[in-house]
């Protein structure tokens, strides 16, 4: 499989100066008021430079209590994240003596896709929703804010990760295989259709976190992922109980509101054939990959 050998050099820490405050309703409205953004990297070039973002917070990304924080904290724009294709920002997040970087997307930034026309923030949503149903742990706390700066969105919690790691440099550690098995079963589930490696992200804790998770729970087969290392082995014992379980007792409710019935059904139904084929499957297409790969 592909094994791309240069390492990411984007900068998460990093945001854009000429985004650092919190910009004004006319200024969003510059920027996202029909949509149409493609020059905003030019005006980037031209005008903004990146100043240093240090992470500070009182709660971990995977802490119950930076759910509470997400949805009912006071939001605060940092700055617009680099490099990324939809409306992503780099907000603090405050309540009380609490507080926690987080990453906001809303739908009023998003780019849709032909096949996934828009709401891309409720399946960030979603895809947690599932990891944490499943127990698996996978996904940084991601939370619905309809009260928020830019409107309706997804807020999920900021990772203090090793940023030049990802996938593939990463891969060949035996400590962390259970942890990328449980993310594979987590993508087959939810149909991830852009799982690239730079979308695995390792804290100092050896903590496997997957982000970017808005391209998944289409009815249709859409699987694209750099995580096929384990074709062919048996499914992990946990997480076969863990999709037992949930045909067992079915979706959670929150995990309803976010998907269509449609979409409801053809999770269930994943979930179903893979718990029965008990092995990780094969790429039989040779197209099963996004791109880019990091």
């Amino acid at each position: 499989m592909p094994d791309p050998s240069a390492e990411s050099n984007h900068a998460p820490y990093e945001v854009s100066e000429s985004e650092a405050d919190e910009p004004e309703v006319d200024e969003l409205e510059k920027v996202f008021g029909d949509a149409e953004y493609e020059d905003d990297e030019d005006e980037e070039d031209e005008e903004g430079q990146s100043i240093e973002f240090e992470y500070s917070a009182t709660i971990t990304p995977g802490a119950t209590e930076m759910a509470e924080l997400l949805e009912r904290g006071s939001i605060e724009i940092l700055g617009l994240m680099p490099w990324s294709s939809n409306g992503t920002y780099l907000v603090q997040v405050t309540r009380g003596s609490d507080h926690a970087p987080a990453i906001y997307k809303p739908e009023r930034g998003e780019r849709p896709l032909w096949d996934f026309p828009g709401a891309l923030w409720k399946r960030e949503v979603a895809t947690y929703e599932l990891s944490h149903w499943l127990g698996f742990g996978s996904v940084p706390t991601t939370v619905t804010r309809q009260a928020a700066p830019m409107g309706p969105g997804s807020l999920q919690a900021f990772v203090p990760a090793l940023f030049s790691e990802h996938y593939f440099t990463l891969r060949d550690r035996t400590d962390l295989t259970d942890q990328f098995k449980t993310l594979c079963v987590l993508d087959l589930i939810a149909n991830s259709a852009d799982r690239k490696g730079g979308h695995c992200l390792i804290d100092s804790e050896n903590q496997i976190w997957a982000i970017d998770n808005g391209l998944s729970f289409h009815e249709e087969p859409k699987l694209r992922t750099v995580i096929w290392d384990f074709a062919g082995d048996p499914l992990p014992s946990s997480a076969a109980h863990a999709l037992l379980s949930l045909l067992e007792t079915g979706l959670s409710p929150q995990l309803k509101v976010l998907l269509t019935p449609t979409e409801q059904e053809a999770t269930l139904r994943r979930a179903q054939r893979v718990l029965a084929q008990a092995h990780f499957p094969h790429d039989m297409t040779g197209r099963s990959y996004p791109w880019p790969l990091v």
